[in-house]
């Protein structure tokens, strides 16, 4: 495991300052081809989105706001409550800037992604209601964009793409939605992480089953009832909050250009660190520019390209600066995002870790010690690279053998035997301390500290805990989605219902494994198929800026409008005869 983790920090090291610079590049190259398009055609987004222009005969298989809903609800999932959680534990409060930044430039990739996987997707032949009609997304695009534009065969390119998304659907999309419900399961009601993970692959077992009729039925009802919930829980604390509001906006803009930490005290001072953590955290919740979305995009029912991409350029602004902000200012404004709560420590704990502090107070990981010394509940050291026991890789300052922390523990901790042996030869598997949260349980921190004025910290628990679980199974409802189009592409409907079977396997296992390790390899994954996909939309932003210009110049919506309003008046008139005929 050891050499795994060291793999794994080698390759982000390497692919994160390539990640954000792709990233913050393409999306500023394409926010201004397109003339600042999020910012100009956000309001006929909403109009596409809100049905009015709905032509139920034109090809695909699913509504604008059915394609929107079922990738928000990949979008809207844990990056909005552990996600940002995880940026301002290791980047420090101006990670949340660096994502309002992602998510704006953002916008513009995914209007730009949607729209090119729209104009090259296929349609598939006799395929059954569970396989779907059309199938598109990037590796269309990289495959037939560059071939028609440039002559250049890059079919391996979009292979890679293809395969690598198809990973990804197994980790980011999976694995972590799983893994993160099931720590929240243990967390709160002592639940072994195998029930809960057999329950959850279950429920998703019996959507995905159905192909994207039924995905997309069911995320347009899940998505807005989840994000309703979520906002309106969070709004209350801003209001309850809200004269901190202002001081906190501050330090998050602050944080961003002059950084003094992250809570578990990495990167001091360092810029790159804060901005690094905030990109990596924006493109996995909002998944801007990483090519998952255009794939549920692509089943939308239109013939106008451009049509669904500003319908996707809502997502980023959607998940983002709405969602993650109320997230981001609940965490800060409360003050939870460095506060040390009394917590069970089980030394067998995956977030249980051990780590070197030195005197300028960096705080970097090391290897389990073999064994490691503690008199009167702190640890003996001599220099700043002795081992220290720590809880989300934030060292625990004293240690104690009762949960009302009046007994310090002495003794040995022996981290290979997930063991600590008292100096009167007592055995713990658990001891007790003060520690930081990280991930969900810090949000959750952040709503129980926001609603105690109200005297309903346990509603603010019930709040996130509620929507861990819609999120993360809405979230791997719609992955399974992007991966199946992924394994139809590589190999052809035949592998369709294979690939559903190991993903729900593959869901099961995610809810066992150390979270640090799922998205740290979710990282990697996502960093390795989000780089062929911007390069892509660069090189055809000549098209994207033809296409765009056409639809707008020719106004197609205005044509739909009155399909649209005809066929909604045919409705009502055959309702109306129907109801007279009842009567008589």
């Amino acid at each position: 495991m050891e050499t795994l983790s060291s793999f794994i920090e080698l390759a982000n090291g390497l692919l994160s300052p390539v990640l954000v610079t792709g990233l913050l590049g393409a999306g500023l190259f394409l926010t201004l081809r397109l003339g600042f398009i999020q910012i100009r055609r956000l309001g006929h987004g909403f109009a596409v989105t809100s049905g009015k222009y709905d032509d139920p005969n034109e090809p695909g298989d699913v509504s604008h706001f059915q394609a929107l809903t079922t990738a928000l609800s990949a979008t809207v999932g844990i990056g909005n409550i552990a996600g940002v959680a995880l940026a301002i534990h290791w980047g420090g409060p101006g990670a949340l800037f660096w994502m309002w930044i992602t998510a704006l430039l953002g916008m513009a990739t995914k209007y730009s992604e949607v729209t090119l996987a729209q104009h090259y997707r296929e349609t598939i032949e006799d395929g059954k209601a569970w396989e779907g009609s059309v199938a598109g997304g990037p590796m269309y695009y990289i495959e037939k964009g560059i071939k028609e534009r440039y002559g250049w065969n890059w079919k391996p390119v979009a292979v890679f793409f293809a395969f690598m998304l198809m990973m990804t659907s197994f980790m980011t999309g999976n694995a972590i939605q799983a893994n993160t419900i099931a720590t929240e399961m243990a967390s709160n009601f002592g639940l072994a992480k195998w029930i809960t993970g057999l329950c959850t692959a279950t429920i998703v077992g019996v959507v995905i089953i159905g192909g994207i009729r039924r995905i997309g039925a069911v995320t347009g009802v899940l998505a807005p009832l989840m994000a309703a919930l979520y906002v309106t829980g969070g709004l209350l604390i801003l209001l309850l909050n809200a004269g901190d509001v202002p001081g906190t906006l501050a330090t998050i803009i602050t944080e961003a250009f002059n950084p003094s930490a992250g809570v578990a005290g990495t990167g001091i001072g360092l810029f790159l660190t804060t901005m690094t953590y905030g990109v990596q955290r924006g493109l996995f919740s909002n998944e801007a520019g990483q090519g998952s979305a255009p794939i549920a995009h692509s089943a939308a029912k239109t013939d106008e390209p451009v049509s669904e991409g500003v319908v996707a350029l809502l997502e980023p602004f959607i998940d983002t600066i709405i969602i993650c902000t109320i997230t981001g200012l609940v965490i800060v404004s409360t003050g939870v995002f460095d506060d040390k709560v009394p917590t069970t420590i089980s030394l067998g704990d995956n977030n249980v870790s051990y780590v070197q502090v030195d005197d300028r107070g960096n705080i970097t990981s090391t290897s389990s010690p073999r064994e490691l010394a503690v008199q009167n509940g702190m640890p003996v050291v001599t220099s700043g690279t002795d081992p220290r026991l720590a809880y989300f890789d934030v060292p625990v300052d004293t240690l104690f053998i009762d949960a009302a922390q009046t007994q310090p523990f002495t003794g040995t901790i022996f981290p290979g035997r997930a063991q600590a042996v008292g100096s009167d030869g007592t055995t713990y598997a658990v001891l007790y301390g003060n520690a930081v949260r990280n991930s969900a349980p810090l949000t959750s921190l952040g709503f129980q500290r926001g609603l105690e004025p109200l005297g309903l910290s346990e509603l603010g628990r019930w709040i996130v805990l509620l929507c861990v679980f819609l999120f993360a199974i809405s979230t791997a409802i719609s992955w399974s989605y992007y991966g199946d189009r992924c394994a139809n592409y590589l190999w052809g409907k035949k592998a369709i219902l294979p690939y559903k079977m190991v993903f729900l396997v593959m869901h099961f296992l995610g809810a066992v494994v150390a979270v640090t390790t799922i998205w740290d390899l979710g990282d990697v994954a996502l960093s390795l198929v989000t780089l062929p996909n911007v390069i892509t939309l660069v090189l055809l932003s000549g098209l994207l800026k033809r296409v765009t210009d056409s639809y707008f110049q020719r106004k197609p919506w205005l044509e739909n409008y009155e399909v649209h309003r005809r066929i909604v008046e045919e409705k009502k008139q055959k309702a109306a005869a129907r109801k007279q005929h009842e009567r008589i």
